[in-house]
């Protein structure tokens, strides 16, 4: 038997730490993190080395700032300068997988899309957590859910529940890839009875709900936020979600 506990997911967009209001803060964004004090964090759009934000490995920065484990995963690569995913984690931390998501030909000119899958050892329960950050294009998008769903990622051997994939997955509750994960997995913020699925996107005036948390059904959600304050609503272009879960 495993202890019962809870486990609080954050999966956070962060815009390469340029705010809303164009500052350029790593430190913002663990700050927030570090309010709502998330036991492993899937974070999107970090640059390491890059010009743009003071050749600052944001993923590192922010996991030492936090003293927490981490891996992070270049879906795009020019010279030393980075830009891609990453796991924080409070606990021990494994990397199992790390690769580009596929694409069409035709569509290379886009950004490059990838997924980093780590297992996190929960109080002795092995949890695995994929973060990934999808495309733009339905077709695009697709194609890549249909990766995740498949044998090099959440139906690998390895990937044994429970299991728990997030991210900014650019794809609104109608649409057809969210419709497919579902199928397996479980919306956090659906599963939480009696409240309203909240939107994360963009930060300031928030109308999407394009950033998820989905659960396999070891899961039982035990809340959900969506902080949006001042501080939240300036740091990126997108809101944190949290849920907290335990495992039934």
């Amino acid at each position: 038997m495993y202890p019962t506990a809870k486990l609080r997911i954050m999966t956070y967009n962060v815009h390469s730490c340029i705010g809303s209001d164009g500052i350029v803060s790593p430190y913002r964004i663990a700050d927030i993190i570090a309010h709502y004090e998330p036991d492993v964090v899937a974070l999107q759009e970090l640059d390491a080395n890059k010009s743009r934000t003071n050749h600052i490995h944001q993923a590192r920065e922010i996991a030492d700032y936090l003293e927490m484990n981490f891996h992070f995963h270049p879906s795009m690569e020019v010279e030393d300068e980075k830009y891609g995913i990453a796991v924080l984690s409070r606990y021990p931390l494994k990397l199992m997988r790390a690769g580009a998501l596929p694409t069409f030909k035709w569509m290379r000119y886009l950004e490059a899309r990838g997924a980093l899958w780590a297992c996190v050892d929960f109080n002795g329960r092995a949890i695995q957590i994929i973060n990934t950050h999808l495309g733009l294009h339905w077709r695009e998008k697709r194609l890549q859910v249909s990766a995740l769903l498949g044998s090099e990622w959440t139906a690998h051997a390895n990937c044994r529940p429970p299991v728990i994939m997030c991210g900014d997955m650019n794809a609104l509750p109608c649409s057809s890839g969210y419709r497919r994960i579902t199928k397996f997995l479980r919306d956090a913020q659906v599963a939480l009875k009696g409240t309203k699925p909240l939107s994360t996107f963009p930060s300031r005036y928030p109308i999407a709900r394009i950033d998820h948390i989905f659960t396999s059904p070891e899961f039982k959600v035990r809340s959900v936020d969506v902080p949006r304050t001042h501080l939240t609503s300036a740091a990126s272009d997108h809101l944190p979600l949290i849920a907290e879960v335990s495992i039934i």
